[in-house]
């Protein structure tokens, strides 16, 4: 039987490979057209215009590869957010599962509505409340038995709506934006409110994004040793929240670069865009505006999830392009 070191090890070779073979098959299938999925309009060309003008060598706006960074939150600009955060049902479905164990947490409200399933009285809490509903159902687990969990349960689970995996509900032309930008000497970066592990169990063979290059929150690791071996076990306290004010800090701290380009959906982006885009030289910041009810959802200043007002407001201003899934894209999932 092969040791579980070995089989992790295994599984993030596998990962990485994926994660490098993403974008050329991505690229053969989209053929000369790096962005099929994207109808004409003025979002489509600002985006090529953008990559063209940093790309070309000798222009006024080139940057050097090594500066090509790009950053990408996940719910709601990757994949599928509603009618809640994917990580939440995971947190739901664990803490279900662990609940018996713990008859306590009936007198904590939060925990009492994961319990019984509600979603609009867990979620009034937000990403805040997300995180610690993620931190409660993994306290007590190592990084690499959290990622068993996680990976288990990604294969397992369906959303309700389709009936499709959640990660096959993911966006086809987001998908052609990571594949085009990485063709053009761009790094492409997750940088999520979602727990950092969460994301990184799925992201390679998902968007071809190494765990390496993803940021998110973290919950505090505490370091032990047994049987000669070092160990760390994860806690239910919120070590960093990646969120709105906290993801240009959790871009300086991980990345060491400001992104040149940034692409959100939400106010939680809002910071993230700004941070991007503010900086010297040619940038580009880009939203998606969930306003498409017949292929996805529709949803923009009232939802509790994904909830878009500020950034939108100040999305002409700013020169940020903000897409309609409705009107720019032809297709919505792979």
């Amino acid at each position: 039987m092969m040791p579980a070191s070995h089989g992790l090890r295994r599984r993030h070779a596998l990962l990485l490979a994926s994660a490098a073979l993403a974008a050329p098959r991505v690229a053969r299938a989209q053929g000369a057209d790096p962005l099929p999925s994207w109808r004409d309009g003025p979002r489509r060309r600002a985006l090529l215009d953008f990559v063209a003008a940093v790309t070309t060598e000798g222009g006024p706006d080139f940057v050097p590869p090594g500066a090509r960074i790009a950053t990408f939150d996940n719910d709601g600009c990757l994949w599928v957010e509603q009618p809640i955060y994917t990580q939440f049902i995971f947190a739901f479905d664990r803490i279900r599962e662990l609940a018996p164990q713990h008859p306590e947490w009936q007198q904590d409200p939060l925990l009492r509505a994961a319990i019984a399933g509600d979603i609009a009285g867990a979620s009034a809490q937000g990403v805040e409340g997300l995180l610690r509903l993620a931190g409660v159902a993994q306290a007590g687990n190592s990084p690499e038995e959290f990622q068993r969990i996680a990976t288990q349960w990604l294969a397992s689970a369906r959303d309700p709506k389709w009936g499709r995996p959640y990660t096959s509900l993911i966006y086809q032309p987001m998908l052609e934006v990571l594949s085009f930008l990485r063709s053009k000497g761009f790094t492409t970066f997750i940088v999520s409110g979602g727990g950092v592990e969460f994301v990184r169990t799925f992201s390679a063979e998902t968007y071809g994004i190494p765990p390496h290059q993803v940021v998110g929150s973290s919950f505090a690791l505490t370091p032990g040793e047994q049987d000669g071996r070092i160990t760390l076990t994860r806690e239910p306290k919120v070590d960093f929240v990646d969120d709105g004010p906290g993801k240009p800090v959790g871009i300086a701290r991980h990345i060491g670069q400001r992104p040149i380009a940034a692409f959100g959906n939400s106010d939680g982006d809002y910071q993230m865009l700004r941070y991007a885009t503010e900086g010297p030289g040619r940038r580009f910041g880009m939203l998606v505006h969930h306003d498409d009810a017949a292929r996805e959802y529709a949803y923009d200043r009232d939802s509790h999830t994904g909830r878009l007002a500020k950034a939108m407001e100040e999305a002409p201003r700013r020169g940020w392009q903000l897409v309609s899934m409705r009107e720019d894209w032809s297709r919505v999932f792979p």
